[in-house]
């Protein structure tokens, strides 16, 4: 399972996404097969080749086209788009695209997506960055895109309409939901095309997930500024969906530990706390008693969950009980294979966790419920069920 990361510190284009996506390692030739299909009549070049941004080594996408002021409409796009011998998807993703650019252009000018005679975002070198994106996504097929918050830089911009405050309006609205900020240089970060490419692939925005890098890209810029101007797209294996790697028969994966220091609350409610945590998806939770500041007892509350699901069960905490805060980290874990098995037994059949390394029966042990039941309904102290049980159990 992959994640795709962009990280959008110096803003996003379309051709620093291209470079970027093809800066990962994928074929450049199919890439450019695919785009060849698109009917524009060699009416554009496209250059890729290696360059340097700020010290960064990254490739750089270049499209050359003589085209002057195009006024290309929705339905020019469609029939480019439809004329292409491109996969179904790819044609899709591309007319939707272009329709949701429709949508936010006419938002701003007041009139409908299929009135909207496209400018910049138009012209031949767009529609091969917008178009060449969804190539290079379907490509890749990542599980999830996920993008840093984004720098859309300041100041304004010169285009077809006139000089326009950073972002241009169109961007913006393309940007609706997403979290942006303005860095220290002036200058336009995030153009309506990188916007786009934001708006219709990214699935979350904040810090990088939780995985290990196995590809990383740089997409470079065209202008000149003192940070450097490029892309970074980082491909992650994803950590917890690794369960199925093994190494010497174990299996890892990772955890997210969280703890809250209470000095301050009833020791009658923990019961309730800790049933409401194993109950949303808590891997396991513990008391520890601690002794804090000015020597007061206290009690250490930990759980234990899988790492997507910290921020529910940490809102958990924080309402149900009268901590102030709760400490995040992230562990690796290794540990056996584990699967239930039910056996027979003169009590009664019940369920056993068996746990193995590769092929090989380590553990065995029977569910404490069941155990509950069978010695109820033999009339029998459990000590004695479990020493009955034991002999059925071969590890």
């Amino acid at each position: 399972m992959s994640i795709l990361y962009l990280d959008c510190f110096s803003g996003i284009s379309g051709d620093m996404f291209l470079g970027a996506m093809l800066d990962l390692g994928l074929d450049q030739e199919r890439f450019l097969r695919q785009l060849q299909t698109l009917p524009l009549n060699d009416e554009y070049s496209i250059e890729i080749k290696k360059g340097i941004k700020g010290g960064i080594t990254g490739t750089d996408v270049v499209v050359k086209t003589h085209e002057h002021h195009p006024h290309r409409n929705l339905l020019d796009i469609y029939a480019i788009i439809d004329g292409s011998a491109l996969e179904y998807d790819i044609k899709q993703k591309s007319r939707q695209a272009f329709y949701k650019l429709a949508k936010a252009e006419g938002k701003v000018h007041g009139k409908p997506p299929e009135e909207i005679h496209f400018h910049e975002v138009g012209a031949i070198d767009s529609i091969v960055d917008i178009v060449g994106a969804c190539i290079l996504i379907s490509m890749l097929n990542p599980t999830k895109v996920y993008a840093s918050h984004i720098n859309v830089g300041s100041g304004t911009v010169n285009c077809a309409h006139g000089i326009l405050p950073v972002p241009a309006p169109a961007t913006l609205e393309l940007l609706e939901g997403i979290p942006i900020y303005s860095g220290e240089e002036a200058g336009e970060f995030t153009t309506p095309t990188g916007a786009l490419i934001l708006n219709i692939f990214v699935d979350k925005f904040g810090s990088m997930p939780l995985g290990i890098p196995e590809k990383i890209g740089y997409g470079l810029g065209k202008a000149e500024r003192k940070s450097p101007n490029v892309l970074r797209a980082v491909l992650l294996k994803e950590l917890d969906r690794m369960e199925s790697e093994y190494a010497e028969g174990l299996e890892r994966d990772a955890v997210a530990i969280l703890e809250s220091n209470i000095d301050d609350m009833n020791p009658q409610l923990y019961e309730a706390i800790i049933e409401r945590l194993f109950q949303e998806g808590a891997l396991d939770v513990f008391l520890t008693p601690i002794i804090m500041k000015k020597s007061r007892p206290a009690v250490k509350l930990t759980c234990l969950c899988a790492p997507n699901k910290k921020q529910h069960l940490s809102q958990i905490i924080l309402k149900e009980t009268t901590t102030l805060g709760v400490r995040e980290l992230l562990a690796g874990r290794i540990k056996l294979s584990r699967k239930i098995e039910e056996i027979n037994t003169p009590l009664g059949n019940l369920k056993v966790k068996i746990a193995k390394i590769g092929d090989e029966t380590i553990k065995a042990a029977p569910e404490y419920e069941d155990m509950k039941i069978l010695a109820k309904n033999n009339n029998i102290p459990l000590l004695k069920a479990y020493e009955i049980v034991k002999r059925y159990l071969t590890v």
